[in-house]
């Protein structure tokens, strides 16, 4: 009989926060979507809980229940490089397995025959425990008969379990309490007025009602839990990265030297690569100094190459922005590869003015020469203050454009950061208040004002918004602080 093992990391990004603060781990601890007050909590340890600190809080209101709440927010990037390394210390427990894209930490290992190897399940699975400790996490792992039944008890457990037969698995999914799985807060929230806290109650309700009076996400746990939706196992790729050094003779700092290095050394790359079939996603190279420092970068082309110029161009970019303050005296190189993909030509090409392709390999080039976090993209946050209602996350790929012709023109607001201070308002002025001076003309129409009030964990803030047009035709949003009694300019609508 087939046997599925879950290995759950519980709150990944948690564990990666304490392992770089290792001195918060007797606070209270909590990992945010974004390093703000209006920050939502996402994960939060047991001292935080235990203080009513639980997720989908803000963290304001965090730190208005503990003072010694600490918290930050974790790259996605750390979060996918984590993944990755424990993908490759769990290589050597199973050859199949497979890591959850629906939740960082979750993966599945075919556990099928293992017990030929290991002189039981129980210690399999304790050997895994082991394993990743010595790295610095903490794990739990259920080893079952289904993917959902070891993930339940993989979940809400503390310790190592491995079920005898299906039906003890079953039951155990059953009582299953439904506040340790991860789930969205509200839907937690309405089950629990249902009088619904366990596995078993849920499963038994109608799919079809759970769908229309819960929503999809709801759906979707319910046919999970019954067993249904699964998939057969994934089982990921191992890719070994490829190595490649040099040393040099005396310290080195002309960069058309350094690259004519990175030349070489990238030949013996491509070369195994390309022995491997596989293509160059990621190009990482090491450079050690003669005063005994190192200097790391990271350099990636905008689809997985073979391309050397190219590469090279991107490692000529980063090496001319740099600044050493020491000879090179070793340079190493490490290629990450991906599968190689078969392109083919289409009998018709399509043309059209924008190239996607050609944007990504200019935006590689940017990245190469200003660093990986240039290329961002806007985002929306849920917050009070407009400033805190957008921010910025890296954008790796541009997706294809769908243009839809618009009924009405849209308007765009020009925020300002920080917001432009402006002069006085003289209540004597006979002619209108000239808020950019003469070219534009005085204040002509007035649309406000529209109060907002918040920041009590901070610093108090009270504005007062309004939209004006001046005589030229400009909308210009100002707002006046009660608190500083000045007049800023926040904007402006085109």
């Amino acid at each position: 009989m087939e046997r599925t093992a879950c290995v759950d990391l519980r709150a990944l990004p948690l564990q990666l926060l304490l392992r770089a603060h290792p001195d918060w781990k007797a606070r209270p601890v909590v990992v945010v979507d974004r390093d703000t007050p209006h920050g939502i909590v996402l994960w939060a340890n047991e001292r935080a809980r235990a203080g009513r600190i639980l997720p989908g809080m803000r963290y304001a209101a965090g730190l208005s229940l503990s003072r010694e709440l600490r918290g930050s927010a974790v790259a996605g990037l750390e979060i996918a490089g984590a993944v990755e390394h424990i993908l490759r210390r769990l290589w050597r427990f199973s050859p199949r397995l497979e890591a959850s894209a629906r939740e960082a930490g979750v993966f599945w290992l075919d556990a099928t025959g293992l017990r030929f190897l290991f002189p039981s399940l129980e210690n399999w699975a304790e050997s895994i425990r082991k394993d990743l400790l010595e790295t610095g996490f903490d794990a739990v792992i259920a080893v079952g008969f289904s993917r959902f039944g070891s993930y339940a008890a993989a979940r809400t457990g503390i310790e190592n379990i491995v079920f005898g037969s299906a039906a003890e698995e079953r039951a155990r999914v059953r009582q299953a309490p439904i506040t340790r799985l991860g789930l969205n807060p509200a839907l937690v929230d309405t089950l629990l007025k249902l009088g619904i806290d366990t596995l078993g109650g849920f499963i038994d309700l109608p799919h079809g009602e759970i769908v229309r009076g819960l929503g999809v996400e709801a759906g979707e746990l319910h046919r999970l839990a019954r067993g249904e939706g699964w998939e057969a196992l994934a089982a990921a790729g191992l890719r070994e990265p490829v190595e490649a050094s040099m040393g040099l003779d005396y310290p080195e700092n002309d960069t058309a030297r350094l690259l004519a290095v990175l030349a070489l050394l990238l030949q013996s790359l491509l070369r195994e690569l390309t022995r491997r079939d596989e293509e160059l996603a990621t190009l990482q190279f090491r450079l050690a100094l003669d005063n005994g420092n190192e200097r790391q970068e990271t350099v990636s082309p905008a689809a997985p190459s073979l391309d050397a110029n190219a590469i090279l161009a991107l490692c000529r970019l980063r090496l001319e922005t740099l600044a050493l303050d020491s000879g090179v005296v070793e340079v190493k190189a490490l290629a990450m590869g991906s599968g190689k993909i078969e392109r083919q030509e289409a009998l018709f090409p399509e043309t059209s003015a924008r190239n996607i392709e050609a944007a990504d390999r200019a935006l590689a080039k940017l990245r190469a020469e200003f660093g990986n976090d240039t290329v961002v993209r806007a985002c929306l946050h849920e917050g009070y203050l407009p400033e805190a209602r957008y921010g910025w996350e890296p954008l790796e790929r541009l997706a294809p454009p769908k243009p839809a012709a618009p009924l009405v023109a849209p308007l765009v607001r020009r925020i300002y950061t920080p917001p432009i201070a402006l002069p006085p308002r003289d209540h004597r002025e006979p002619d209108g208040w000239l808020v950019t001076g003469v070219a534009d003309g005085p204040v002509e129409e007035v649309i406000g004002p529209h109060s907002m009030h918040g920041g009590w964990w901070m610093r108090e803030i009270a504005r007062d918004y309004y939209y004006v047009r001046t005589r030229s035709g400009r909308w210009l949003w100002i707002y006046h602080d009660r608190k500083r009694r000045r007049w800023y300019l926040h904007g402006e609508v085109q």
